[in-house]
């Protein structure tokens, strides 16, 4: 019998062809980007599986990507030119990253033969630009090695905690001959402890008034039944952390106590009486502004749950479980259940707001409390309205899991774009299982829309099933509202704060997208009818007080 032959080297093809079936195997054939002259080769011979969604900023682009991963769950492809383009995308760069979204970015670099001369348009430092809101980045050696990159580049960006990674190629790599490179498997789901998640799950057991609090992770793992199911199980008041970018508990439920704010001492009020606290998927805790004495209150007692080492390293104080919280939870539901404690009483509920009298400007409160009662349960809210949010978590309630988005970053200019991203991804995951697409509403205040505005455009192009609220009070009201923590006398005037003259309605026209213009009750129960009925997209400008 004679030896088998050696099996036959596999044949060569370009580094542009590599790239574009990796990514075909990895389940990627959509591309983000804004191009510019080094990233032109990319898309010679684009193959017609793919799309290229083209966004008029770099912001914008990384914003669409942002919540278009986070709805599918894998990482987007971004394609950016070289440093400028980079830098233009840097602000929700950093968004994603503290959103742990996991973006793959490539970034146009000149041609390696002209490096040394200091070109026009290259990136002097490309690996470093990006840094430290990318977990991974690499200017490969040799053309040859770009498709592997990309490939490895992929799979820390999926791993947790999750996050962009940045992959700088130079324009004349794309067509150098290199070999195929296969997608693996790669597992991205850690489970935790045992010894200490048994610990976790005996004081939980012995606790007599434990809390939960609930941050994004909980969603993102696609842990917000299990969540649901262990504060049942025990009876636990269950709050949201500080920050938090989605929502992963229903917060309709009874044992739901509401949003612990930023600050220390008061998160220490919110939490007195406690004896147990258990922080899932959320840091222990996000502050905003200096605080001082204990983070806890006296003899309460933490344990945290987080996919993220970084975070489990730099809490506080108690025990840290690092693992996939899906598993986490799943681990510590699969323990005998213990006896049922009383459930705690269940906190008063807000009152409704009120229509204005006839010529004052509706309230806050009464807008988003009228989407609340016109919206399907189901429908997905992107927010970007930081001075509306604390109105939002009283009369805006989310209560489905992957139904709510919002940044974790604090900076604007991500919410319209993401609102995008999401909305694609949904109308594509409808189109897939033959079902109706859920409603995605985009809640953005007037001065965050001017960050992403461009994003109307994208809006209008796919045709999405957008509804667009523009919270219109003419200022940057969260910086003003802010500003007696920082010395200024309630009601002084902070400069750089108010936003007279902007037009949305006009906005929305010039970049294709139907506008109305919104200042009665009875105009907004109309207008918002038609939003979430609307198959276009279609923007609300809302006067509020």
């Amino acid at each position: 019998m004679s030896a088998p032959k050696p099996a036959s080297p596999p044949a060569p093809v370009t580094v542009r062809q590599a790239v574009l079936d990796l990514l075909r195997g990895l389940g990627i054939t959509r591309v983000f980007g804004n191009p510019g002259s080094t990233e032109l080769p990319l898309f010679l011979d684009f193959p017609p599986d793919f799309s290229y969604v083209l966004g008029l900023h770099e912001g914008v682009v990384v914003g669409m990507a942002d919540g278009y991963a986070q709805a599918t769950r894998n990482a987007s492809f971004v394609n950016l030119h070289s440093a400028a383009g980079v830098g233009h995308a840097m602000g929700n760069l950093f968004t994603a990253y503290k959103n742990r979204t996991p973006m793959l970015v490539t970034a146009g670099q000149q041609a390696r033969s002209i490096l040394p001369f200091d070109p026009f348009l290259h990136s002097a430092q490309a690996t470093e630009l990006p840094k430290p809101y990318v977990k991974w980045s690499v200017e490969p050696a040799r053309a040859e090695d770009v498709p592997l990159a990309i490939a490895r580049a992929y799979y820390i960006a999926m791993l947790p905690p999750r996050g962009p990674v940045l992959v700088s190629v130079p324009v004349d790599d794309w067509a150098v001959p290199c070999e195929p490179v296969l997608p693996r498997a790669v597992s991205t789901e850690l489970r935790p402890q045992p010894t200490l998640l048994a610990a976790v799950g005996q004081a939980l057991d012995a606790a007599q008034r434990p809390a939960f609090v609930i941050g994004a992770a909980v969603d993102r793992d696609g842990a917000w039944h299990e969540a649901v199911a262990l504060a049942e199980r025990h009876q636990a008041r269950v709050f949201v952390a500080p920050m938090s970018g989605r929502c992963g508990f229903p917060e309709d439920h009874p044992l739901f106590a509401g949003f612990l704010p930023a600050l220390r001492e008061r998160i220490v009020q919110r939490l007195a009486g406690h004896d147990v606290v258990l922080a899932m998927g959320a840091p222990a805790f996000t502050y905003h502004v200096e605080g001082f004495g204990p983070h806890l209150p006296e003899g309460a007692v933490l344990y945290q749950l987080t996919e993220d080492p970084h975070t489990a390293a730099w809490a506080p104080t108690g025990t840290s479980v690092v693992g996939s919280l899906r598993l986490s939870l799943q681990d510590l539901l699969a323990r005998p259940a213990p006896p049922l404690r009383k459930a705690p009483a269940r906190l008063p509920r807000v009152q409704r707001a009120e229509a204005p009298p006839p010529g004052e400007r509706l309230s806050v409160a009464y807008l988003l409390q009228t989407l609340a009662d016109l919206r399907p349960r189901d429908s997905i809210v992107v927010e970007e309205a930081p001075s509306a949010r604390a109105v939002m978590h009283q009369h805006l309630p989310m209560l489905e899991p992957e139904s709510f988005y919002t940044m974790c970053s604090g900076g604007l200019g991500h919410g319209l774009p993401a609102a995008v991203g999401v909305a694609l991804a949904e109308t594509q995951a409808a189109a897939a299982a033959g079902r109706p697409a859920r409603r995605v509403l985009a809640l953005i205040g007037d001065g965050s829309a001017m960050y992403g505005i461009q994003a109307l455009w994208n809006a209008a192009q796919w045709k999405l099933p957008l509804a667009i609220v523009i919270v219109k009070n003419r200022r940057y009201a969260a910086l003003q509202e802010f500003a007696p923590s920082f010395g200024f006398a309630p009601g002084a005037p902070v400069q750089g704060c108010e936003l007279p003259d902007l037009d949305f309605v006009a906005l929305a026209a010039g970049h294709g997208v139907q506008g109305l213009r919104v200042a009665t009750p009875d105009a907004l129960h109309t207008a918002l009818a038609q939003a979430l009925q609307e198959p276009r997209p279609l923007l609300l400008e809302v006067e509020v007080a």
